[in-house]
Parts: structure tokens; sequence; C-alpha cells
């Protein structure tokens, strides 16, 4: 079952949405070098605390962060703690999330880590980046969930090839539903897998949480014995970036980039719905 919201519920998401961006605005302009990841994490629960709202992420499944910090081969779920040092020239991935009145709220962001970064490295964030909002501008009412991976993959096989000779678009994460939940149906692919068919019609009230993974190399990943930090097989570099969006009446929302999506959308010739809380 897809969870569909009323305006109402939507509200709350979008200011659960703007708690995730003030997350990662003060994060990321800590994430210098000589930071820990603990630093960062803990700039997250002092914004949660300031602004109302609960984590959503510190004990689910016994995570012991408030954001999910993945540096460099990290693809994700990276686990913030003060033996890890940022250095420049890493990247980092800051995965955040927020709780306010019972409705979530979850986003990524790539962060470049001091100077020195190599050109493919930079690529491979603004790919990953513009093929998330190739996926929000295909989130369209009368559309199917498969819109979105499709964009997504479009995107990403359109673009040259790194040095590196591929990108490796990860398989085994995805995005998915958020609402009352912060992870629920549906699973949302980053590639097209034709088996699953088309999915579920794309309607107003639906709300996902889109979330490209790609990195310089392999597709293939392992867990590390933490049971959470996820990394490439080959060590190759991966970048993560993600936005939680809302399917309106009026088009989609992004709950979780400050003007709603409405400079990247209109990019891409797409509107974005008004803000409830403007």
């Amino acid at each position: 079952m897809v969870e569909i919201k009323t305006p109402e519920q939507i509200a709350k998401m979008r200011a659960a949405g703007l708690v995730v961006a003030e997350i990662h605005r003060r994060c990321a302009a800590a994430a210098v070098p000589g930071a820990s990841t603990a630093e960062l994490d803990e700039i997250a629960a002092a914004t949660l605390r300031e602004m109302g709202a609960k984590p959503n992420f510190l004990g689910y499944g016994g995570f012991t962060g408030n954001i999910c910090t993945s540096v460099n081969e990290v693809v994700v779920h990276g686990i913030p703690g003060p033996e890890t040092v940022l250095a420049s020239g890493d990247i980092i991935s800051i995965d955040a999330g927020a709780v306010v009145d019972g409705w979530h709220a979850d986003a990524a962001l790539t962060v470049f880590v001091g100077e020195g970064h190599p050109e493919e490295v930079r690529e491979l964030s603004r790919v990953t980046d513009a093929s998330l909002w190739a996926g929000i501008a295909a989130m369209r009412k009368g559309g199917r969930l498969v819109d979105i991976s499709k964009a997504i993959e479009g995107y990403i096989r359109r673009q040259p090839r790194p040095a590196s000779g591929k990108y490796g678009i990860i398989e085994e994460y995805g995005g998915h539903g958020i609402g009352s939940e912060m992870h629920m149906d549906p699973h949302v692919l980053n590639y097209v897998e034709r088996r699953r068919g088309r999915g579920p019609k794309l309607v107003p009230g639906m709300c996902l949480a889109i979330e490209p993974m790609l990195s310089l190399g392999t597709a293939k990943t392992h867990v590390l014995d933490d049971e959470w930090t996820v990394k490439t097989n080959d060590g190759s570099w991966a970048a993560h970036w993600e936005h939680s969006v809302a399917l309106t009446e009026q088009g989609p929302l992004v709950l979780t980039a400050v003007d709603g999506g409405a400079a990247r959308l209109a990019e891409l010739g797409v509107q974005a719905a008004p803000d409830p809380l403007a």
C-alpha cells in the first residue's frame, strides 16, 4: 500500500523538510579539513533541538547517529564518529532526516572538503545531482513510478564516460516512499528493471524520497562488520544526492529544498507546486 497524504500532512512534511535543509546548510559549512564526522553529528542534533524536530535516524534499527556521514568510497549509511576526520580532497555524503508532528523528511547531499578534487570526482557529484533532478521532474500526475527510474538512468547514460570508464549505478539501494514513516512503499529504483513493470501510478498525495547513488567504478557494494557502512567493492568513490518530494495537484514540491525546488525545476521546464508554508 502506498500512503497518500492530505495537503495538511504535506505541510507538516514541508516543515520537517526545512529542518533537514538547515541541517545540511550548517553541516556542509562545517565539513572542513580537520573536522570529525562526530562534530557534524553534534551540529545536526543541535539543529533538531533548536527547531523543535525529532531525529528519524537516531535509534533506527540501532543506528547511533543523527545523520549518516559517508566519506569517499563509502556509498551510504556511514556512522559518524570521532575517529573519522575529514581531510582536504575528501568528499562526504551527509544524509539527514527530521520528524515534525509525526511526519518525516529525508535528504542527502555530497560535499567537497577543502580543495584538490579531480575533475572526474566533481563531475561524479554533478551527474548524480542532475540525475536526481531529472527524476524529480518526471514525477508528474498520471505518470508511473518507472518514469522516475527511467529519467534518472537515462540522464546518467547520456553523460560522457569518466576516465575510470563508467559510472556504476548502485543497485542494492534506492529511494522510497516517505510520510508517517521514514521508509515506506514504494521502492524507487535508479535504473529500469523491466521485470518490475511500470510500478504504481503517480497521484497527488504521493511522497517519495528520490536518491541516486553513483560510483566511479563498480555498482557492487558490501556492508562492513558494523552492519551499516556500505562501501564499493573496488574502492571507487561514490556520490549520493537525495530529496523528499510531494506530488500535488499543482505539480511536484521538493520538501527538502529551501525554495521548494522552484529554481532547479524551472531549468527543466517544470513548475514547482506552491509552498504551503510560504
